[in-house]
């Protein structure tokens, strides 16, 4: 298996499609929505594992942010993931510009370990799943994570996606990144990992290099 130290690129050389995935579980996603959003990865985890090449170039980190940010799960290919994703609980704050920055250092950190190795990618994934908005903490944290994700889209090596929940702070979602943010329809968290499964799917069997056009997203999203 893959671990934080034996990345696994000996035995397996293909290229990667990186993706980290921001997961809100403040307090404000107590009940319902926690529920949801876990039920929503263990989807995720399943589908992604249906389609062996995809399994081999999807590599995917989960960062959960509340008054904390935490690496729930580091960097590994999906073949590689145990049956059952970590569970999220929800409490606290919403420290959301602090867990932008971490998830940039996460594949920062990736690219260049595929460097080292001579791993080839494809363009990294960071994708936001929030209902709320930045609580405790400076607003320069906010303002560098959007100058990085700013300064990655402009040179073409970042797909940043934000996804509102319920009452999410949709001004604040825009000034992100230039892909307008997206409002989850209810709680149709698993539609959402769904796509996101496909649409990964969709990159791993492209070449390295190609634009590759994401299904529509209305069966999750409200149009």
């Amino acid at each position: 298996m893959s671990t934080r130290h034996d990345h696994g690129f000996g035995a397996n050389p293909e290229p990667r499609c990186p993706l980290v995935l921001l997961l809100d579980n403040s307090g404000s996603m107590q009940g319902e929505r926690i529920t949801a959003l876990n039920a929503g990865l263990q989807t995720l985890y399943t589908d992604l594992n249906l389609d062996l090449l995809t399994s081999l170039r999807a590599e995917v980190a989960l960062v959960s942010f509340n008054s904390k940010v935490e690496v729930v799960q580091p960097f590994i290919t999906v073949q590689a993931w145990d049956k059952v994703p970590p569970e999220l609980t929800a409490a606290g704050a919403t420290l959301m510009g602090t867990a932008l920055n971490t998830g940039l250092d996460l594949l920062d950190e990736r690219k260049r370990l595929y460097r080292q190795h001579g791993i080839q990618n494809y363009r990294p994934w960071l994708f936001l799943i929030t209902d709320g908005k930045p609580e405790h903490e400076a607003p320069a944290v906010l303002a560098r994570a959007k100058q990085r994700i700013a300064d990655l889209e402009g040179s073409d090596d970042l797909l940043f996606f934000s996804v509102g929940v319920g009452g999410a702070d949709f001004d604040l979602l825009k000034t992100l990144g230039r892909r307008p943010p997206q409002q989850l329809k209810g709680l149709n968290f698993q539609e959402l990992f769904l796509w996101l499964s496909e649409s990964l799917a969709s990159v791993s069997h492209s070449q390295l290099g190609d634009k590759v056009r994401l299904g529509a997203t209305d069966g999750w999203a409200e149009v």
